[in-house]
């Protein structure tokens, strides 16, 4: 088989064929490497190329190889967001001042990724400060959608799914706090898993030039991306468990198995409107397609719930908990203007802007009381779970929308459907994960009529993250999965 053959085969296909040596590590690098010179040029995922070094592990890999060395990634090429620390690379999460930052150490998760095997190629191009759900800066320019060069690919870790739709690579990492491994996933029709929260530690996936030290993240996880739900599960096993320098002093990692093997056995619950923000015909006509197809599956399929939370009022405790999370870094120019604002807001604005700006001027008493409120909500879902397996939902409102790069983010809109909304507003569908800490896996679902992705999430249990993952590799089975974009099908 011919490197380039190699582009759009899976992590799982492509460790099984190193091990039968049909084909060596240095030739899927080759072909990767290739391939990125070949058409990034127009994409624009790989903003750190480290090519020589990936070639150098690529030839150690072959040697341990050759002597029966067995590693859940030997071999296989990886690429890493741009925002977790490999030693020796610069690391700017976008911020034009950071652009000469070079950390001395590798993240955790890319440590770990090294240890089972990973070849790493480069990292893959975000946001300014991770903050948007479209991926340029002024350091490394605009990535673009595989699928429609004039489109957003997602964010923020729109690189890297763009790299993976592209065929750069099987795998690789990204992070989520407003939907930045589901949306990406969503715009460029591959596979991500949101861990339940402090799953996968994420030291090192820091702010420049702050200290790679353990922390626990408030709504903020990292994950794997893929084209393959089993992909999926290999690189989350290599990424999941405790940090060795904080929790794991004391704790092991056990996930337990998914709950059922068959599409027949799960209690789905779908969902596919929001009383703050609707969805567009395409991904209504996806998710309805979907259930219709679980159901002669012989999956129990539910379209409502008395016991699923109140969505509107989730909705407003995720942004005013997010913002109040994400205001602490506001420049003070930013906070006064912000502070403005919500001193000028009325009582009965309920808006989700008008929560926002509450999340961003909120007292840490305030924060204590969405705090408690967000306990009831995980209980909520706890309960909810007792009758359901997974509740599938969307994640975002409209398949991948074009650049759209206006400095303020409150004066841009997105069109569902022919009506415009506020575009921070699309953080409702991510957010019903996210809040409660949730894993999460974005599946998709084909293209729509006009030839983008579409998709959906897979919502778990607390800590159940083999059950959506589970789910989601039988609807890939199923139903199909990933369809390679046609511009670079070569």
């Amino acid at each position: 088989m011919a490197k380039s053959e190699w582009s759009f085969k899976s992590a799982v296909e492509q460790s099984a064929a190193l091990r039968a040596k049909k084909v060596s590590a240095v030739e899927l690098t080759q072909g990767a490497i290739a391939r990125i010179e070949r058409h990034d040029g127009k994409i624009n995922a790989i903003c750190v190329r480290d090519f020589d070094r990936a070639l150098a592990a690529a030839r150690e890999a072959d040697v341990a190889l050759a002597r029966g060395e067995r590693k859940p990634l030997l071999g296989l090429p990886v690429t890493v967001k741009e925002s977790f620390n490999i030693a020796g690379l610069p690391t700017t999460w976008g911020f034009l001042p950071q652009r000469d930052f070079k950390p001395a150490e590798d993240a955790l998760p890319v440590a770990r990724i090294k240890q089972a095997g990973g070849v790493i190629l480069g990292k893959t191009n975000v946001p300014v400060g991770l903050g948007d759900w479209q991926s340029y800066n002024d350091i490394y320019g605009t990535t673009n959608n595989p699928y429609d060069l004039g489109r957003t690919p997602g964010g923020s870790s729109g690189g890297s799914s763009a790299a993976l739709a592209a065929g750069y690579c099987a795998l690789a990492t990204g992070s989520d706090i407003g939907g930045s491994l589901r949306v990406p996933a969503f715009h460029c029709g591959i596979f991500a898993h949101k861990p339940t929260l402090n799953l996968c530690p994420a030291r090192g996936e820091t702010p420049p030039p702050f200290p790679a030290i353990p922390r626990e993240g408030d709504l903020a996880v990292i994950g794997p991306m893929a084209r393959t739900a089993a992909d999926l599960t290999l690189l989350l096993d290599v990424m999941a468990g405790p940090d060795p320098l904080d929790a794991g002093v004391a704790y092991r990692l056990d996930l337990p198995a998914a709950r059922h093997h068959s599409l027949r056995d799960f209690r789905v619950l779908v969902i596919d409107s929001d009383p703050l923000l609707p969805t567009d015909g395409d991904v209504r006509g996806a998710i309805d397609r979907l259930a219709t197809d679980l159901s002669k599956a012989g999956t129990r399929i539910a379209r409502e719930s008395g016991q699923l939370p109140d969505f509107a009022e989730t909705s407003r405790l995720y942004m005013r908990m997010l913002l109040s999370f994400l205001g602490a870094f506001f420049l003070p120019d930013e906070l006064a203007d912000a502070q403005a604002g919500a001193s000028q807001l009325s009582p009965e604005d309920r808006s989700l802007a008008a929560e926002r700006l509450r999340g961003i001027t909120a007292s840490h008493r305030a924060w204590v009381l969405d705090a408690g409120s967000r306990a009831g909500l995980r209980a909520q879902w706890c309960a909810l779970f007792k009758s359901f397996d997974a509740v599938i939902c969307p994640i975002m409102p409209t398949p991948a929308f074009p650049h759209d790069h206006l400095p303020d983010q409150s004066l841009r809109r997105i069109s569902i459907d022919g009506r415009d909304y506020p575009y921070s507003d699309q953080l409702a569908w991510p957010g019903i994960a996210t809040l409660p800490g949730l894993p999460s896996t974005a599946v998709p679902l084909g293209l729509s009529k006009d030839g983008l992705p579409v998709g959906v999430q897979i919502v778990g249990p607390w800590l159940e993250d083999r059950t959506p993952l589970k789910l989601a590799e039988l609807i890939e089975r199923e139903f199909g999965g990933f369809v390679p974009p046609k511009m670079f099908d070569d």
